[in-house]
């Protein structure tokens, strides 16, 4: 029976890229999972009840630790699966260091093709929630210019994709070499968004016939084995529970933050979203996690990344 201390609960709708590259994740750790299904638009009551407010996709949940953001999620699974590896060669650093790309300047890219070709056709509210968490207060124009500068925003994205394609040109089945890596699902999100959301994003794919192989080998590897579980049994685990994460704050913190400052966190681009309150529990260069209390789901340590988010001492 599954400890549902361990278990992992994974907060995410199908259609969100970002949640695909996480369940690829799951799928290179062969972990088994359990599925709430969120709605793509807020309000998201159910998600923010746990996370304090963050409400963008997707958020995994390990009994009452709450992990925030991707690049803080695969770190967790790391160190709690280390078999097989994200990082199966000596480059860890530098990988790490490229998925600031694939996660930011090359997802926002995509977000721009994707919206941008969609025009008059995508949703007033899809467009206006997106417009503003991706684009920024002046969303509006943000999303006009998209539209216009289509073939450059095609451009800008043809050249990694060469840069891919030319990476697996020796035949090797992933970024890496053999076994499949973090960075194959972080780039692996951007493919997988453009082919399924821009009419034209198969064509310009075609182009390269070894990142298509690629890209079928990511594919094969799954989502790893879920079940659906409703959101408010997540909610009923974690009150159920207490954290179990660390406690401590590492030295040289830059902001000299304790166990028990009061801080807020919020993402470093203002997209409208309400910060998250709370007293650090732990805090290190990569990783910061601050302790909420609150009747509908007790206590909780809710994760952030310091890379991309702003600590602000309450």
């Amino acid at each position: 029976m599954t400890d549902p201390a361990t278990e992992i609960v994974f907060h995410n709708y199908p259609q969100s890229p970002v949640a695909e590259k996480v369940r690829v994740a799951f799928g290179i750790k062969n972990v088994s999972w359990r599925d709430v299904e969120i709605p793509r638009l807020p309000p998201k009551p159910m998600l923010t009840a746990l996370t304090g407010g963050y409400r963008r996709t997707p958020v995994m949940q390990i009994g009452a630790d709450i992990y925030c953001d991707s690049q803080c999620i695969l770190r967790e699974l790391e160190r709690r699966h280390p078999k097989p590896s994200f990082m199966p060669t000596s480059e860890a650093g530098l990988m790490w260091c490229l998925s600031r790309y694939t996660d930011g300047d090359l997802f926002t890219l995509a977000v721009k093709l994707v919206l941008g070709s969609a025009g008059a056709d995508l949703p007033s509210d899809f467009a206006e929630d997106r417009g503003r968490l991706y684009l920024g207060q002046d969303w509006v124009e943000g999303l006009k210019r998209a539209n216009e500068d289509l073939p450059h925003l095609v451009a800008q994205m043809r050249a990694p994709l060469s840069w891919m394609n030319n990476q697996l040109g020796d035949g090797r089945a992933f970024l890496l070499g053999a076994d499949p890596a973090a960075i194959d699902a972080q780039m692996y999100h951007n493919i997988w968004f453009i082919r399924g959301r821009w009419s034209g994003g198969a064509a310009m794919l075609s182009e390269f016939p070894d990142l298509v192989r690629w890209e079928d080998n990511v594919r094969a590897i799954g989502h790893g084995t879920s079940n659906a579980m409703d959101a408010q049994d997540a909610i009923a685990r974690a009150k159920l529970l207490e954290p179990a994460s660390p406690t401590g704050v590492a030295a040289n913190d830059p902001q000299d933050l304790h166990v028990g400052t009061m801080v807020t966190v919020s993402p470093d681009l203002d997209g409208g979203e309400q910060p998250v309150d709370g007293k650090v529990r732990f805090a290190d260069a990569d990783t910061i996690g601050i302790e909420r209390t609150t009747d509908d789901v007790g206590t909780v340590c809710v994760h952030f990344p310091r890379a991309g988010y702003r600590v602000s001492i309450a």
